[in-house]
């Protein structure tokens, strides 16, 4: 299953990257493949807020469900990724939510 990290960024010290990291290596551990906003890969030529979301959205329809951390509903960029998601029929379910489904085997 491929999952894509939402929450938040901006503002955030060092756009809050650490946490997508850490999310990106228990969900890989878990058995989950990942996708990961905060990646450079693919990222070349983004200057703007918009620019970043426009890959996002991309990044979304080619996953089956949605991982959220900590304040992604204070984020207005993760609050449209779970939107589209949620959209789409695909499952929203915290960091920790999706590990506990893995552990459980129900992932």
């Amino acid at each position: 299953m491929k999952l894509y990290i939402a929450g938040p960024m901006s503002g955030l010290p060092d756009f809050n990257y650490p946490a997508f990291f850490k999310a990106a290596d228990l969900l890989a551990e878990a058995g989950y493949d990942t996708i990961n906003p905060a990646r450079a890969e693919s990222r070349e030529g983004c200057t703007s807020w918009l620019d970043f979301m426009r890959l996002s959205l991309i990044d979304i329809a080619a996953c089956d469900g949605i991982a959220t951390l900590d304040g992604h509903q204070n984020s207005r960029g993760a609050r449209i990724e779970t939107r589209l998601a949620w959209d789409l029929e695909l499952p929203c379910r915290s960091v920790a939510e999706w590990l506990a489904l893995a552990e459980d085997g129900a992932a």
